[in-house]
């Protein structure tokens, strides 16, 4: 049972690029195969964010440090600290198991040395002569003050991504913007993401246009990475097989007649081409935005289906809803009577809300979103209950630089990344 594993102390070993992650088990999610862990180590310090989530894909081993766990279970050690004991990671990624284990056993009680003194089931503990404890823990101190040159020996070279201050938290601020939005985020690495107010986000956009990156270009990566998003919150491979016709998933969009609801469309068309039932409302304008209609040209050539009036949309709770009704630039879109109409149908339905691209507001959006994907560089958004993620639409880094912006790229091998509230 996946249950079974939350409480357990892991490491989770991600590979060269995002290196080794240590802490207890909050949740493991079967269907989008995720595992949560809280109070996190990244190669042997302390993550600034309380809990780190991880993909089964990123992950390339898995080890149960779970010998606090077993400790209590006995009996023994219950004055020990409630936070689990986490070794840094060595040249290779790998646990000193044998420190680990000492650290343990001499805070609980228990004979660091198997052959001098054990513990059965029941946390009891077998009495041995004198001599023999003095001897195990002149051995035990051995090992310390062998640990503890290999220790001093290690702190003279450094890999990549270790870093020599462990007394705080480590923070990365790689990305500096010459007008600040006023909230900042962090990513799984401990990245600075700071947000940039509406207007230089246009600035930027309008830039790398400039240089080649049209809007067609745009659409179709924010439609690329929105989807592959929704295809993970849907359930991914577990969900999505060609053998699973059956239970294909139903995601309802809900476009505007504007940039945003063509970027809602071109992911509505990517999803309909990965077997999901797409249905997607468009309010029934007869001038359209060029963006627009040749997106939802595209669109009728998949099995997707179109509405204008709330009427037609599900009476049931679908299994995602995308919004993408909002927009940037007309704000009195809200005081119509057919965006009010959809945005009232999708807090009825109960479905989780995936947001993409929405405008910065001093008041929540109209529909509840429980995700909301950001472009490029994330805007200052009021809505605090929504969990934010971050969208690489491939701006160049001469680009950012060109608006002010001093930029390193914080995805690393994703195009989406989540982001923590600092």
């Amino acid at each position: 049972m996946a249950t079974d594993w939350v409480g357990s102390v892991v490491s989770i070993d991600c590979g060269a690029t995002l290196g080794v992650y240590q802490g207890e088990v909050s949740s493991v999610d079967r269907v989008s195969q995720t595992i949560s862990l809280k109070h996190p180590y990244h190669n042997g310090v302390k993550c600034p964010v309380p809990e780190v989530t991880f993909s089964a894909m990123d992950i390339k081993d898995l080890k149960f440090l779970d010998i606090q766990n077993k400790v209590n279970k006995t009996g023994a050690g219950k004055d020990t600290a409630t936070e689990p004991s986490y070794i840094s990671t060595g040249r290779h990624g790998q646990t000193n198991k044998t420190n680990h284990s000492l650290a343990i056993s001499n805070s609980s009680g228990l004979s660091s040395n198997p052959r001098k003194g054990s513990s059965n089931s029941r946390g009891t503990t077998q009495s041995t002569p004198r001599r023999s404890n003095i001897d195990g823990a002149s051995s035990n101190s051995n090992k310390l003050q062998h640990h503890n040159t290999q220790a001093e020996q290690k702190t003279q070279s450094y890999r990549h991504d270790e870093n020599i201050l462990e007394v705080k938290p480590v923070t990365y601020r790689q990305i500096t913007v010459p007008q600040h939005g006023g909230k900042e985020y962090c990513t799984d690495t401990g990245l600075v993401v700071p947000t940039v107010p509406y207007e230089l986000h246009k600035q930027l956009l309008a830039a790398a246009e400039r240089w080649g990156l049209s809007l067609e270009r745009r659409l179709e990566a924010v439609g690329v990475c929105s989807s592959q998003m929704a295809l993970t919150l849907l359930g991914g491979p577990n969900r999505l097989t060609p053998k699973n016709v059956h239970q294909r998933p139903t995601v309802v969009l809900l476009c505007g007649p504007h940039v945003q609801g063509a970027q809602g469309i071109s992911c509505g068309r990517h999803l309909a081409n990965h077997e999901v039932e797409v249905i997607l409302f468009l309010p029934n304008f007869v001038k359209m935005q060029e963006s627009v209609t040749s997106e939802v040209n595209l669109f009728s050539k998949t099995s997707g289906k179109q509405v204008s009036s709330v009427k037609d949309l599900p009476m049931s709770p679908v299994d995602l809803v995308i919004n993408c009704l909002d927009c940037h630039e007309n704000p009195l879109l809200k005081e119509q009577s057919w965006y009010q109409s959809v945005a009232d149908w999708a807090n009825k339905n109960r479905a989780p809300v995936l947001s993409i691209d929405p405008p910065v507001s001093e008041q929540p959006q109209s529909v509840d979103a429980k995700w909301t994907l950001s472009l490029g560089l994330p805007l200052p958004l009021a809505d605090k209950d929504s969990r934010v993620y971050l969208c690489d639409i491939g701006l160049p880094k001469m680009v950012y630089q060109e608006v002010g912006i001093n930029y390193h790229s914080p995805f690393g091998c994703k195009f989406v990344i989540p982001l923590h509230s600092v």
